[in-house]
């Protein structure tokens, strides 16, 4: 029986407590005690933990979880037909449109009901908002505007930011997606000028979000810096917002609950919306998101759709874009390009349109202005996202690289040996400096990632041997002895939002006296999105740990001049060439890569797949 199994489930690390207890709870309301209904109430569970926004019942039909041991019978799944059947059978699985425990589909995908539910409202928002018409757009004007903020340039290319300016005014709902450096923020100050140009004497209530409190200041700063080179009065310069927010910020948080002030019901007064590194946004808040802005007002969503999924469960910006697969633009649109921009585009390449339109409200800026043609970095970026593993290794072994370099994991004792000298080199600056801009400056030259957590290769591993090579060089003072964990240089990254203090998941800190100050007493400063600094005393901080390391997950959104990648010595599922793509395309000088080659081929050979319906509904189902 599955039930006599369930300690061995639960040791092999395939189900956790949680998925167990939930399995338990559905054989109880429903006065089941079938093991198939339990096996796909806790693997369902189990889905949504590792990403996975449902269970995929046909790729796991059949499927053998559990070899037979220890003079237990194996676990095997049940054929799909058999499966399907058992669970519709149950009063606590409905079919979509119900109000149940579990949603089963038509495509054999189980739900748990909020994560189904998080799917059709934001399918449902997106699709009507790619349907509204927007009439009052001046034209003449439009093209006027287009003309002197996009002026003529000797470069025989399609000008993809122009282009993409226009999608964004012409529809209420569009997604800006491109590599680093391709000029997205830019591309977002421009917009925002063309809309408040529209708008005329009439005023824009605008926000600018991201997900974490980095990517907010990133933002805005890359905003603040865009918008003094754009050819328009000053009056629309100052227009274009001088803040941004995080998106639990904007949507303000009801404290000590997971839901937001501002939601279908309340929406947020706003005309315009613009979130920033969209592929951060996990299903359940890019729903809340969507459903709190409202109907009529101009959602833009930005980002990178070939990083990384969120870390919670969905992938919407790749799902939203129909990653790996081209569209072509409408003939439409093609012409309103012609019309208002000048700009000609092959029309007749890529898929079908999409009978929503979805189509013309994606665009993908294709140059990066970061990585020349000729950059070492922008080409292994490249043949990563391509999955060509050959082209990789054969560009990090080229010995004229400047930018680039391949480190072979020997050993442990090797590795560490020579990134210890890395450490020292890469850090020893900000930690000799006493003002707290200056030291972020610094800090931010230097930094390690890591696929994994645990291990000898892992973030909580190679921060400890960081503290104790700069420990041992006298460029920190941290006391092994003392239960105290503060000390001057200490840098900490936020693990849990506090929306009392502004401190967000992924905000990074640095420990240090404040210089203003007659006392030593150590602070952890943060920048702002305004680009000013604020402190608090360390005992006030939420969750958080140091961070010379960093996984490759937490490094989204921020950009280091001198990366060293560090992978496992063993291949783990989670080793994607997202993964790879995102730790090198955070690096703006150099890159080094530590690792085995077969560790390496296998993680650019496997792509991220999540278990969703949102791609389907938006450009399959129709």
């Amino acid at each position: 029986m599955l039930k006599d199994n369930i300690t061995t489930l639960y040791q092999t690390g395939l189900l956790s407590e949680i998925d167990i207890h939930f399995a338990r709870f559905i054989s109880h309301l429903s006065n089941n005690d079938d093991p198939d209904i339990f096996l796909g109430s806790a693997l369902v569970s189990s889905a949504t933990r590792s990403g996975d926004v449902c269970l995929d019942l046909a790729s796991f039909a059949e499927n053998v979880l559990l070899e037979k041991q220890n003079g237990n019978d194996p676990i095997v799944c049940p054929k799909l037909s058999i499966w399907k059947q058992k669970l519709s059978s149950i009063s606590v699985v409905g079919k979509p449109g119900d109000i149940c425990p579990l949603i089963l589909d038509n495509k054999n995908r189980l739900y748990l009901y909020r994560y189904w539910d998080y799917e059709k409202k934001l399918t449902d928002s997106i699709k009507y908002r790619v349907k509204e018409d927007i009439s009052e757009i001046n034209l003449p004007l439009l093209h006027d505007s287009l003309t002197r903020l996009f002026p003529k340039t000797d470069v025989n290319e399609i000008n993809w930011h122009k282009i993409a300016s226009l999608a964004a005014t012409l529809n209420n709902f569009c997604v800006i997606s491109g590599g680093p450096g391709a000029g997205k923020t830019t591309t977002i100050a421009t917009i925002l000028a063309l809309l408040l140009e529209q708008a005329g004497e009439g005023k824009l209530r605008i926000f600018l979000a991201a997900p974490t409190g980095k990517a907010a200041a990133r933002l805005i700063q890359s905003i603040n810096n865009a918008k003094e080179n754009l050819n328009c009065n000053k009056d629309i310069k100052a227009s274009i917002p001088s803040e941004s927010y995080t998106i639990h910020r904007m949507l303000k948080t009801v404290h000590d609950t997971p839901y937001f002030r501002y939601n279908s019901e309340n929406p947020l007064p706003a005309d315009v919306v613009v979130v920033d590194e969209a592929s951060m946004v996990d299903l359940a808040l890019m729903s809340k998101l969507i459903q709190a802005v409202p109907a009529g007002c101009k959602l833009i969503f930005v980002g990178d759709k070939d990083q990384l999924a969120s870390v919670e469960a969905g992938s919407v910006l790749g799902d939203i874009c129909d990653r790996d697969n081209v569209h072509r633009f409408s003939e439409d649109f093609h012409k309103k390009v012609v019309k208002l921009t000048g700009e000609e585009l092959d029309i007749q390449t890529g898929q079908k349109i999409n009978k929503t339109g979805l189509h013309d409200c994606i665009v993908f800026l294709k140059k990066s202005y970061r990585f020349a043609e000729s950059s070492e970095i922008g080409e292994l970026s490249q043949a990563v996202n391509l999955g060509d593993a050959d082209k990789v290794l054969s560009l990090l072994k080229k010995t004229d690289n400047n930018n680039i370099k391949w480190e072979k994991i020997l050993s442990l004792n090797e590795m560490l040996k020579t990134l210890r000298k890395n450490i020292i080199e890469g850090y020893k600056d900000y930690l000799k400096i006493e003002d707290p801009c200056r030291a972020f400056e610094l800090f931010n030259r230097f930094k390690i990632f890591c696929a994994v957590r645990i291990g000898p290769f892992g973030v909580d591993a190679l921060n400890r041997f960081a503290e104790q090579v700069l420990r041992r060089e006298g460029l920190i003072n941290f006391d092994y002895s003392s239960h105290n964990p503060w000390y001057r240089g200490r840098p900490v990254l936020i693990t849990r939002n506090d929306y009392n203090l502004g401190l967000f998941n992924g905000d990074m800190g640095i420990t240090m006296p404040d210089p203003m100050s007659d006392n030593n007493d150590l602070y952890v400063f943060f920048p702002e999105t305004s680009g000013e600094l604020k402190r608090f005393l360390p005992h006030r901080l939420p969750e958080h740990e140091t961070v010379y390391a960093m996984t490759i997950h937490k490094s989204q959104g921020s950009e280091f001049e001198d990366v060293h990648l560090v992978l496992p010595d063993k291949d783990y599922p989670i080793l994607t060439k997202e993964l790879i793509y995102t730790g090198v395309t955070r690096a703006e000088k150099s890159v080094t890569i530590w690792g085995s080659e077969n560790v390496l081929r296998a993680s650019i050979s496997r792509k991220i797949e999540r278990s969703s319906g949102l791609r389907d509904a938006l450009w399959r189902d129709l």
